[in-house]
């Protein structure tokens, strides 16, 4: 198994060679920065791995640019790492062989929205909230939210989902098709417009997912849906984290259509009630959204609210206001940085498992039996509609002890999860942090299908180096 904290041994083997260093600087211009502030921030997402900064970090504004940054880094063996916000959990975007860091948020533009088709086609920049506000007047939305305003390019590299995923599925169901900077600096185009195909080799799936570790994604051709007619939340707290997961196997058991179904335990709705001025009850709640018309949804609504009642769920409120309904989620939206808030200084090492809806009350209950054993500050949260849910441990980033207590406590929950016929990451990806898991789930020849891919599409492995497994 991996050490996850082991320290890097960076930009010593690829040093960023004064050559490339001058050509960027002609291509690029001002838009390649060599200062310690870019490059620090380019070197940072959200998990506890410390500052690991690339070399040199390029804005591109086209897809062009990217191709010649590719076809520059690839000329010298350089390493080049994709970002978009620095929203990931896992070390994704960390520098961790040096290299150049190809910054994506300038190519921020909708491409071409074919609302007849229910398509849209992105830059890899555009944030999930600029989509949805772009295209609202079409009566379309996007339903991916993973919680942060994340990339679309970064929500794909990833394989995203979040909390709509139980009812309009994750990114890699929702991706069509894609336009890629190979290794090569070449320009690919997967996949088209259409709903289905046939066609050769599943291209777009194989990229979607890859971390950047195949290729840069520029463009994305995404699904829409319509709006629902009506929508309306609900909430409902439980006597123990139990009953509402419990609640939530029944409810999908039956079939019932739920759009979200999200789960706080009383450590996160004491962080949100602090973070966001509300007064939520602090004991185990669903949030739940339910689509449809409006007599559907209301009938949705009754019949989660009978399931919960015979579990001893009780304060069942719904509201179909939007006013109220974006009140709760934005709170929800903000648990994590409300969670971080709760312990000053602190980081949060969180870790996302998903397993089959029956296994669900079996992992989360044993997870939290060992979280109060060991006395580490923690609060979940989860999009348990799927069966995925995140445990979040609060620790102090100087102490030692605490990162290898949650470490701990985060390898039981993944290999409970594997053990149950579940995964290690339901979407955060394996990034750095699991490696090793990742070989424990999948086995060793799987494994080394990976690396066969890897080689043939990145033979000199400048793509994110380092990344979902060892080479």
């Amino acid at each position: 198994m991996n050490a996850p904290h082991a320290p890097f041994a960076r930009a010593t083997l690829r040093p960023l060679p004064a050559a490339m260093l001058e050509a960027l600087r002609a291509r690029f211009g001002e838009r390649c920065s060599t200062t310690s502030a870019v490059r620090e921030q380019h070197g940072r997402d959200e998990s506890t791995y410390p500052v690991t900064p690339p070399d040199a970090v390029v804005f591109c504004e086209s897809t062009g640019d990217v191709a010649a940054l590719v076809a520059l880094a690839a000329a010298h063996a350089v390493p080049v790492i994709a970002f978009g916000i620095g929203s990931s959990l896992e070390g994704h975007l960390l520098a961790v062989q040096g290299g150049v860091s190809i910054d994506l948020s300038r190519m921020n533009a909708i491409v071409a929205v074919n609302a007849e088709d229910l398509t849209v086609t992105v830059q890899a920049g555009v944030t999930r909230e600029q989509l949805n506000r772009e295209i609202k007047d079409t009566g379309l939305f996007f339903p991916i939210d993973p919680g942060a305003n994340a990339t679309l390019g970064g929500m794909a590299a990833t394989r995203a989902s979040g909390t709509n995923a139980v009812r309009y599925g994750t990114m890699k169901e929702n991706v069509l098709g894609l336009t890629v900077v190979t290794a090569a600096g070449e320009i690919i185009r997967t996949g088209t417009r259409a709903r289905k195909s046939s066609a050769g080799y599943d291209l777009t799936r194989l990229f979607v997912g890859s971390e950047g570790t195949l290729g840069v994604m520029t463009e994305i051709t995404l699904k829409l849906y319509p709006l629902p007619e009506a929508v309306s939340a609900a909430i409902c707290h439980f006597p123990s984290i139990d009953a509402a997961v419990r609640t939530t196997i029944q409810v999908i058991q039956i079939g019932v259509p739920i759009a979200r179904c999200e789960l706080l335990d009383a450590n996160a709705i004491r962080g949100v009630n602090r973070h966001s001025q509300l007064s939520l009850r602090e004991s185990p709640m669903l949030l739940m959204e339910f689509h449809g018309s409006p007599a559907g949804v209301q009938e949705q609504a009754q019949t989660v609210q009978d399931i919960a009642r015979e579990v001893g769920g009780e304060s069942f409120e719904w509201t179909s206001t939007p006013e109220e309904r974006t009140r709760l989620w934005t709170a929800r939206h903000q648990a994590y940085f409300a969670a971080l808030q709760m312990r000053p200084g602190c980081r949060s090492l969180s870790t996302d498992t998903c397993v089959p809806i029956s296994k669900l009350a079996e992992n989360i209950n044993q997870s939290v039996i060992e979280a109060e054993a060991a006395g580490l500050p923690y609060w979940i949260i989860g999009h348990v509609g799927d069966g995925n849910f995140h445990l979040s441990y609060l620790l102090d980033p100087n102490d030692p002890v605490e990162t290898a207590t949650a470490e701990r406590l985060s390898g039981q929950m993944v290999h409970r999860a594997i053990r149950l016929g579940g995964t290690c990451t339901g979407e955060h990806g394996i990034g750095l942090h699991k490696i090793g898991y990742l070989l424990e789930e999948t086995g060793a020849g799987a494994v080394e299908q990976m690396r066969l891919i890897k080689r043939a599409l990145d033979p000199k492995n400048i793509m994110n180096p380092g990344k979902i497994f060892s080479m």
